[in-house]
């Protein structure tokens, strides 16, 4: 005689195309074979051939992603101008100024490390000078050649940049006149004052993306699960889900606070999953966002994808008491234990193997 049971599975932070809600697996002893209905209240699911996803869910923060420090200015010299935080900054604009010069933001992936002027030794920041002088337009109608060679055309076209921004026109990009980021960037805060000389090694603003994005929390237990590059799905306050993928992920964690105190942590509580290393999330469609910051929010980054398999609902499988697993499929008013080899588990569905069973097939489940 079959017996039953509930049996509730903890299935942390799985997700699944088309699904959300959490399963029950149903203990029961019966062996293989034709049996029929019990009486007992029972629903029928469909067999169905779909894709799964498991992932990780992580607390995050919509924002403009992880702040970085910008340095810049002639060392010694006296910051007269800086921006109000929350100011978008492109190529070509002023990011602050420095003995009432303009700091330009130009864009490029390496950072500035000395003086570009005709006869220097060649390298990519001349490149990077070069490829934004072209893209400002200062060196329309001049043949020049982007390259890591700082000819004469190149001064003439810094000479224009120089003229154009109030500048002294000596065709030498002086070190610390320019700044180079890998984009546009929005100014997070100042990291010095009016009047302050600049140090070196000392920061005058901080900065972030321009664009919307979120900072996740990733706890130091899980760090493993989370790469550059993985795509991820960002539940938003009202319920929407936007699609991105991570672009960074931190060296440094944070210890958090105690949870529910709102406190530091204590010397004896610094448990693992209150340490947590920062990633940044760019949304493919960070328009979508709606104007939203430091909203908190969702993210979910998909761990393992299985496609085109067979799916069950978790509440249809069926552990035997020799072992293994089952589903009972329906045949009009009787029923078939069929052996199944379970898989990926997915929120409210599980990949199931079975030889017996195919796409289409009803299985039993417990009447909700």
């Amino acid at each position: 005689m079959a017996r039953r049971a509930l049996l509730g599975i903890a299935i942390a932070s799985a997700v699944v195309v088309g699904g959300s809600l959490a399963g029950f697996l149903m203990l029961r002893g019966n062996a293989p074979g034709s049996t029929p209905s019990t009486g007992v209240p029972v629903a029928t699911a469909v067999v169905t051939r779909t894709t799964l996803s498991s992932s990780t869910q992580l607390s995050g923060t919509l924002g403009h992603g992880l702040p970085s420090p910008v340095f810049g200015g002639r060392p010694g010299g006296t910051v007269t101008a800086l921006p109000t935080p929350g100011t978008i900054v492109k190529r070509g604009a002023e990011l602050f100024e420095v003995d009432g010069a303009p700091v330009t933001l130009f864009y490029g992936a390496r950072p500035a490390w000395r003086d570009l002027q005709q006869g220097m030794t060649d390298g990519p920041d001349v490149t990077q000078l070069e490829q934004n002088l072209v893209a400002l337009g200062f060196a329309a109608g001049l043949d020049l050649t982007v390259d890591d060679v700082f000819t004469s055309v190149t001064g003439i076209a810094v000479e224009r940049w120089q003229h154009a921004t109030g500048q002294a026109q000596s065709g030498v990009v002086a070190l610390g006149s320019v700044v180079f980021e890998p984009s546009g960037v929005r100014v997070a805060s100042t990291a010095t004052a009016l009047g302050s000389p600049v140090q070196p090694g000392s920061p005058v603003i901080t900065v972030d993306s321009s664009a919307v994005g979120v900072v996740a929390q990733v706890p130091t237990t899980q760090t493993f699960l989370v790469h550059p590059g993985d795509a991820v799905s960002v539940t938003l306050p009202s319920g929407v889900a936007l699609n991105g993928h991570v672009t960074a992920l931190a060296r440094v964690a944070t210890a958090n606070d105690d949870a529910g105190s709102g406190g530091p942590p204590s010397p004896g509580n610094q448990q693992p999953g209150n340490v947590t290393v920062p990633a940044s999330v760019t949304l493919d469609d960070p328009t979508a966002a709606g104007g939203l910051d430091q909203a908190p929010v969702t993210v979910h980054v998909t761990d393992k994808t299985v496609r085109n398999v067979l799916a069950v609902p978790v509440t249809a499988l069926v552990a035997l008491s020799e072992g293994g697993y089952a589903v009972y499929v329906v045949h009009g008013r009787t029923r078939q234990l069929t052996a199944v080899t379970p898989g990926l588990f997915a929120s409210t569905l599980v990949q199931v193997t079975s030889a017996g069973l195919h796409e289409g097939d009803v299985v039993e489940v417990p009447a909700s």
